[in-house]
């Protein structure tokens, strides 16, 4: 269901981790103005504000990496893919929200789990890829996790020279 009043609770939520506060159904409702029981009318369980949260980064992400094909993400070869999520990795729009799967530790394991099937169609590769080709895909989509991790983090974060350095080792990864 979408309304203004469930995107508003998601932002406020986005913007509870982003100043490092404590995601929960009565901070959000505070934070947005709204009561529990109204936030509640939307996002039945802390749960479920959870993994749409991580909905709402990965909408983000999917948006912005489908502009970097030909075609939609299903049609695409792997290494067009592998190549927009690197293209968005390297592009320094990540912020600390990116790692919202990571934000409760009682719920670590079920919000990572539905991020890796979000972003699977993005960065899992063909079984039937030669080895070698296979390897080098894995290589670059390790080089992106690299850098979104660290913007993510906000801890040794690649400056723009070290950001083209790391995208042509990628692109002779990728030529290879």
């Amino acid at each position: 269901m979408k309304s203004p009043t469930r995107d508003r609770i998601l932002d406020a939520a986005l913007e509870l981790v982003r100043s490092g506060g404590t995601v929960s159904l009565e901070s959000t409702a505070r934070r947005v103005g709204l009561s529990k029981p109204g936030v509640m009318y939307h996002f039945r369980t802390k749960e479920a504000l959870m993994l749409a949260l991580v909905d709402r980064v990965l909408d983000g992400w999917d948006a912005e990496m489908s502009r970097r094909l030909s075609a939609p993400a299903e049609q695409v070869p792997a290494e067009e893919r592998i190549r927009a999520y690197l293209d968005w990795c390297l592009s320094g729009e990540v912020d600390e929200t990116d790692l919202v799967m990571l934000t409760d530790q009682r719920l670590r394991a079920t919000l990572k789990k539905h991020w890796a099937e979000r972003i699977a169609p993005w960065v899992d590769l063909p079984e039937d890829l030669p080895v070698e080709r296979r390897t080098r895909l894995l290589a670059v989509r390790l080089l992106a996790d690299g850098v979104w991790f660290a913007d993510a983090a906000d801890v040794f974060a690649p400056g723009p020279e070290e950001r083209a350095r790391v995208r042509a080792v990628a692109d002779e990864l990728l030529a290879g």
